[in-house]
């Protein structure tokens, strides 16, 4: 049995390791995390509720948040949630589900100062995220400004060898070749002068 037959990484998916990931596995991992900060931002309002009922329970009425301050709450808890889950893990749970890791330029993890700008650029310009349908490397407006990228990468960075968690390659999707065009063509081949001469 070799190294390769023991790796929990699934064999149909073993060809994609390391390889960038496209729009709609992220869409995917990203309506994960947002019904996860949903389920934050409900369990800060119950809080929120339960601090108001023990301070005044006679008095009790149910908070009523502003629609800006809701904003500025929901920014906030997406941007530490972001930043927390890239820097500890390079990945969130969203991304966890879908076999997927935010990594740096060359398959380093991220520093604190960069999963928190990334955050913040995710959070405030959420639609960057569509760049990655025109990338030919698969990478949204935040990756290309912070040279950062997504990959499938399924192994759980957890306990064992820390060489068989180092930080996986960076492979570049296949730029497909347009059939067609003349440097595409092969010239025809010269077999020197033909009987007639």
């Amino acid at each position: 049995m070799t190294d390769a037959d023991l790796t929990p990484i699934p064999r149909e998916v073993r060809p994609y390791q390391g390889v960038a990931a496209g729009l709609v596995t992220r869409l995917v991992a990203n309506t994960i995390d947002a019904a996860v900060v949903a389920v934050m931002l409900v369990g800060c309002y119950l809080g929120l509720v339960g601090v108001v009922f023990f301070l005044d329970p006679r008095g009790f009425s149910l908070p009523d948040p502003s629609f800006l301050g809701s904003m500025v709450v929901i920014l906030c808890l997406l941007v530490v949630y972001l930043t927390l889950a890239w820097w500890g893990a390079g990945r969130t749970y969203g991304d966890h589900v879908m076999g997927l890791r935010v990594v740096g330029g060359r398959g380093q993890r991220l520093g604190f100062i960069r999963s928190a700008l990334r955050a913040v650029f995710c959070a405030s310009f959420p639609i960057g995220l569509f760049w990655c349908a025109w990338s030919p490397w698969r990478r949204s407006l935040q990756d290309s400004v912070l040279r950062t990228q997504v990959i499938y990468d399924w192994r759980t960075g957890g306990g064992g060898d820390p060489r068989a968690v180092a930080d996986p390659p960076v492979r570049q999707p296949e730029t497909p070749q347009v059939v067609g065009h003349t440097e595409d063509r092969a010239a025809p081949a010269d077999h020197g002068p033909g009987p007639a001469d």
